[in-house]
């Protein structure tokens, strides 16, 4: 069994997933079970609805009908004959979409997220298995929400491994091509929960590890791994091999190649992940594996962008020890926020973190009651993995550096 994932930048128009076709043409699709995402931006442009349904409601019917124009516009493109049951199904999805909005009672922000958001897989997943369908390639489409059981922890929820497990293993068919979505589970309830943006990834992996898969393959619009993101930096490398415990600390600071969470149940089982072209899918590309160390060993540059980094000192000019560290600690807990550096000296404490649920201002009242709080907004993080003194000056270079920290061969500066 192997597994493929391929994101919203592969299956962004109708070309898109005509090329998908070509890459199972010329990789292979028996025992296959392909994970989708959402096509192009379509996860961006539904949070947008959200942001209309809630704070903004004179927008809300035009940035919902501007998602269905877009799929529409696929639709159309592919399906040559316009009675195709795919109309109605995907018109289907949108009436269940609207419908959730003018019964929604609920005033929670991220369980109206995970109720919508995911409509932009389904949709994806059943024009592209309708079309495989179509063109030959017999497949079956999988409700993921079936299989990948979770928490009520929305926006990230955490995976039922042992439901899961026994669902997988129980109800996927090993012997036809499959097509699941990215992204998305169910609680106990059965209310749609969501794995963290950028979550196919992972999800493609939650399906290796309960399949015993013989290998994941990421498909992307670059060549593999490199050891820069080429959206920030210039002249990125190519990452031939990668072990998984690099890959693990690259996917820590932030690498976008590869969700923080894949990782880990493909090293339980020892299977191998390959991140591969869409646009050239014979090339070699990275392979992750067991097999330690990174070639070639390069320094590699990751940037994490609207950061915030927090500098807080004692009243009354008292170490901060144990017992302040913890308090502070439960705090960025409590207001869900992500750690990324954290440095201290006898009488100061900052922290670079990621205000994913806009939770700031409440952790501030709450900091200034017992510290002096110093707040820095839209800073940038900077990491360099096998650092050598050449790429630490290039970051470094026509920036003002807030907070710089070394440790063993990595790096970490935050810069405005």
């Amino acid at each position: 069994m192997r597994i493929f994932k391929f994101g919203g930048a592969s299956v962004k128009d109708a070309n898109g997933v005509n090329n998908l076709i070509s890459v199972l043409k010329q990789v292979g699709y028996e025992n296959t079970l392909i994970v989708i995402s959402a096509m192009g931006k379509t996860t961006n442009a539904l949070e947008r609805v959200i942001d209309a349904y809630i704070n903004n409601k004179s927008e809300f019917d035009k940035t919902l009908q501007e998602v269905i124009n877009y799929h529409e516009t696929i639709l159309n493109d592919l399906f040559i004959a316009k009675n195709h049951m795919v109309f109605n199904r995907v018109k289907d999805l949108f009436l269940e979409l609207k419908t959730l909005f003018n019964t929604n009672k609920s005033p929670d922000y991220n369980f109206i997220y995970d109720q919508v958001i995911g409509f932009g897989e389904l949709v994806s997943t059943t024009i592209i298995s309708c079309y495989l369908n179509e063109k030959g390639l017999k497949n079956n489409w999988l409700d993921v929400r079936n299989f990948i059981k979770t928490d009520p922890y929305y926006r990230k929820a955490n995976v039922d491994w042992i439901s899961t497990q026994k669902r997988i293993a129980g109800k996927v068919d090993q012997s036809v091509l499959n097509i699941t979505q990215g992204f998305l589970g169910s609680d106990d309830n059965n209310f749609t929960t969501t794995l963290g943006r950028e979550g196919s990834d992972y999800t493609a992996a939650i399906f290796a590890y309960c399949l015993n898969a013989e290998s994941v393959t990421i498909w992307k619009d670059v060549p593999g791994v490199l050891n820069a993101d080429p959206r920030y930096f210039e002249k990125t490398q190519l990452l031939e091999r990668i072990s998984y415990t690099e890959a693990i600390e690259l996917a820590f600071y932030g690498a976008s190649v590869i969700h923080p969470k894949t990782l880990q149940p493909l090293q339980r089982k020892e299977i191998p992940l390959h991140v591969n072209s869409f646009l050239k899918p014979t090339n070699k590309g990275t392979i992750v594996s067991k097999k330690e160390g990174i070639f070639p060993e390069i320094p590699c540059f990751i940037v994490k962008q609207n950061q915030v980094l927090l500098s807080l000192s004692t009243i009354d000019f008292s170490y901060v020890v144990e017992e302040n560290i913890s308090d502070i600690f439960n705090l960025l807990h409590k207001y869900k926020m992500k750690v990324d550096v954290i440095q201290n000296s006898a009488i100061s404490f900052s922290v670079c973190f990621d205000n994913t649920y806009n939770n700031l201002e409440k952790l501030l009242l709450h900091l200034k009651a017992k510290f002096k709080v110093t707040c820095n907004n839209n800073v940038s993080l900077y990491t360099i993995r096998h650092y050598d003194e050449a790429s630490v000056k290039r970051i470094e270079a026509n920036k003002k550096v807030l907070l710089k920290q070394l440790f063993n061969n990595t790096v970490q500066i935050v810069t405005v």
